[in-house]
């Protein structure tokens, strides 16, 4: 593991929606470098960029025409460099978004599979021999050139599958992992991720990072391949950080990923605290924390025994708001959560203060309901809140007409604000060895259908007791805990010896010697 992984804390950065300098609606990397200050302002010392790469942006940049080039509306290649180096000169490093199982339609590997003369790019993605047949384990496109075949797609019908081969092949299209053209792919990405590193980043989120070798159910062979890639990568550049968007550390970990995330699809654990019909962190009080621990649980050990980290993001770019349904308590609470577990905090932009979910928006580039979580970062009440001096009409999309709507500037100096309280919470994480990304955990209070929950954060050199109350009432837990508050939201909890009773809506961290 890259050892700025033991304390970073991460900011996601939608670069389309951050900060546009030039004035066309759009944000750009000279936008982001304006505002790296604010972000290192209020505690983070890492970012998540999303994708940056040239694109037809049919998917938002995640569908790659050409992985050398950043997209114009950006800035150029030398831009991007730019913002690798201000980001460094401030101690933050800065990963980009790698999409190694898909392109664009348009990119030139794509074009050239489509010849029907046999080329070296013909077995770059999935094709079926006959237009008729569909590829296993997978949406297709056909009738769309000269091949005879169905191209298999992996998202979005404009996002065809590079072939990185099947696991068990059972047609006469389905290469192995180690064919030469699956091994041609593999050593693409591999110059593509050299590349980048070679310029300034210092690693990748990976999307879909279990996805590549098709069908593959136990993940074997997709592991080996990651295993190549992340060897290769450790050797030549061994501070580089590498995270998967897979959402199971028992796979991830021993591909040789660092972090993994806790994702909104697959198992239920991580949407039953935010984004549930009945999610535990809510003042209703109906949600149940079980459902979360035992995933977790089996999570954080997997991540644990294999040298790596579990991460809890705030939200991101295809999920709705955590703001969404909640108020400013509400998500203060949430934050003393998120910032207090192990493995390695990430918050996505506009979260830190509160930025709604915009409702009833047109889809923009393939975002259908995720669109109302990507409008324009609010930094002030100036013209399009600060984010652009473009006509609102240009604005890549719309942003809140909410006359409330939030914004940074009313929030950096209300200590009561929602902005004040997480970078109040970033201080305290590292201030306190306990709450760092490696210290241990263990669940201490935590019962089907109950609050709170209160769970125990520990290193050689202190111990701290975090105990959450997001309901509407008073809670009382049997335990014992005595010691000195750190931290606490929403008054002090009162403790005796055989229990601790908090507030509505609180959390309190709770140091014992």
């Amino acid at each position: 593991m890259a050892d700025w992984l033991k304390d970073a804390i991460f900011y996601e950065i939608y670069p389309q929606s951050f900060m546009d300098s030039n004035g066309d609606g759009i944000g750009d990397f000279e936008g982001i470098i304006q505002k790296l200050d604010y972000v290192k302002g209020l505690g983070f010392n890492a970012i998540w960029m999303n994708p940056c790469f040239d694109s037809p942006f049919g998917d938002a940049g995640y569908d790659v025409r050409d992985y050398y080039k950043t997209a114009e509306r950006y800035g150029t290649n030398e831009q991007l460099k730019k913002l690798f180096d201000e980001c460094h000169k401030r101690g933050i490093h800065i990963l980009l978004d790698l999409v190694p199982g898909h392109t664009s339609v348009e990119h030139e590997w794509f074009i050239k599979s489509m010849k029907s003369e046999h080329n070296e790019f013909s077995d770059r993605y999935i094709w079926t021999d006959s237009v008729w047949e569909e590829p296993e384990g997978l949406n297709c496109i056909r009738g769309i050139s000269d091949r005879d075949g169905s191209a298999g797609v992996n998202f979005f019908s404009m996002q065809p599958a590079l072939n990185y081969g099947y696991a068990e092949p059972k047609r006469p299209y389905q290469q192995r992992p180690d064919d030469p053209a699956p091994l041609a792919t593999r050593q693409a990405i591999k110059d593509i991720m050299k590349f980048w590193l070679d310029m300034g980043c210092d690693g990748f989120r990976v999307d879909m990072a279990g996805s590549l070798v098709k069908c593959d159910p136990e993940y074997k062979e997709t592991i080996k391949l990651w295993q190549d890639i992340n060897s290769f990568l450790k050797n030549k550049y061994p501070d580089a950080a590498m995270v998967s968007e897979w959402g199971e550390p028992k796979y991830s970990m021993p591909a040789g990923f660092d972090m993994d995330f806790l994702l909104h699809f697959g198992p239920e654990g991580y949407t039953s605290l935010f984004r549930s019909a009945k999610p535990f962190f809510s003042k209703k009080g109906t949600g149940t924390p079980t459902v979360f621990s035992q995933l977790y649980d089996i999570s954080y050990k997997s991540a644990k025994e294999n040298g790596g980290l579990v991460c809890i993001p705030s939200g991101n770019h295809d999920m709705d708001r955590l703001s969404r349904y909640r108020d400013t308590d509400e998500l203060k609470c949430c934050f003393a959560f998120l910032l207090s577990m192990p493995g390695v905090p990430f918050v996505y932009y506009g979260d830190e203060i509160g930025m709604e979910y915009v409702e009833g928006l047109t889809s923009k580039e393939g975002g259908y309901g995720r669109t109302g979580s990507r409008t324009p970062m609010q930094w002030d009440m100036s013209k399009n809140c600060g984010f652009s001096s473009a006509d609102s009409d240009k604005l890549y999309i719309p942003q809140s007409s909410s006359p409330d709507r939030p914004t940074v500037s009313a929030q950096q100096n209300d200590e009561n604000s929602l902005l004040s309280e997480v970078k109040k919470l970033i201080a305290i994480r590292r201030a306190n060895p306990a709450l760092g990304n490696l210290s241990d955990f263990e669940f201490v209070y935590c019962r089907d259908n109950t609050y709170p929950l209160i769970y125990k954060r520990s290193c050689a050199e202190q111990t701290v007791y975090v105990c959450l109350n997001p309901s509407d009432k008073v809670q009382t837990a049997d335990v014992p805990i005595k010691g000195n508050v750190i931290y606490s939201l929403n008054g002090a909890p009162t403790f005796d010896d055989k229990k601790i009773t908090l507030p509505p809506c609180s959390a309190c961290f709770v140091e014992c010697k």
